[in-house]
């Protein structure tokens, strides 16, 4: 049988991109969108990873991303909208609050940057394997324990929803009530506490053995096996779009360029 590595080889010219290169891109596109004023950088960052989601294959599944964003977008939208100091462009009134025109403007460029952030982040999970980012880390001298804590940080939303579903399915399986009202949701909550913290506590330790059974806290440098591709083209890319970004976000932070 195949080693796991092997069977899910990336496919596509943006997934087969080194783990690092895909980072970088990630990093970038977040940095410009938030840092370049007005409308251009959210803007143009969208349409970059517009493209990179086309290229990867993995359009529809950015929608829980965007999803997860609505309750920041809906508080950005409202609280610019109608509290945006200094605005006298009213455009409608809903009581005692009124909309201005400058307010609704900096909301939707807020927003538009948020929305970017969050699909940045979804093309660089969907597309790179935590396994393949760690191991490219770590080759290029992440110690262990900043690649452990890495790791844990990003497969930790992950465990804890996949923890959370066992036990509550096998909660039901005793019988508890967990569907129905609002108020016997609640009710569910505080009995799946307690499994969760208890067990949460028990694969920390269990961990800790693991690691240092492996000789984790061993102060020789471990012996990759496995070396994932880097061009030197990618790399010089990948140097350049580093360095792009940093001079382009200094030049407008300094007010050195301007942007429509």
């Amino acid at each position: 049988m195949l080693p796991d590595y092997i069977t899910r080889l990336p496919t596509g010219p943006y997934r087969r991109l080194n783990p690092t290169t895909k980072l970088v891109i990630a990093f970038a596109t977040a940095a410009i969108a938030f840092a370049v004023r007005d409308w251009t950088g959210p803007v143009a960052m969208l349409a970059v990873i517009g493209v990179s989601a086309a290229a990867a294959g993995v359009g529809r599944a950015m929608l829980p991303f965007v999803l997860a964003t609505l309750p920041l977008v809906a508080s950005i939208l409202l609280v610019n909208t109608f509290l945006y100091p200094g605005a006298t462009d009213a455009l409608f009134s809903v009581g005692p609050f009124t909309a201005t025109g400058t307010g609704l403007t900096v909301a939707l460029q807020a927003t538009l940057r948020v929305i970017a952030f969050a699909l940045s982040v979804a093309v660089f999970s969907l597309t790179t394997p935590t396994d393949d980012l760690l191991s490219d880390l770590e080759r290029r001298g992440l110690g262990r324990r900043a690649i452990f804590v890495i790791g844990s940080a990003i497969g930790t939303i992950p465990r804890m929803a996949e923890r959370a579903r066992e036990i509550t399915d096998a909660q039901r399986a005793r019988g508890l009530d967990t569907e129905g009202s609002p108020i016997r949701r609640l009710r569910g909550i505080v009995p799946l506490a307690g499994p969760m913290i208890s067990s949460s506590l028990s694969e920390v330790e269990e961990r800790s053995m693991a690691l240092e059974a492996r000789a984790f806290s061993a102060p020789v440098k471990r012996t990759l096996l496995r070396a994932l591709p880097d061009s030197p083209d990618e790399r010089l890319a990948r140097w350049a779009i580093f360095l792009t970004t940093l001079a382009l976000v200094a030049a407008s932070l300094g007010g050195l360029v301007r942007f429509p």
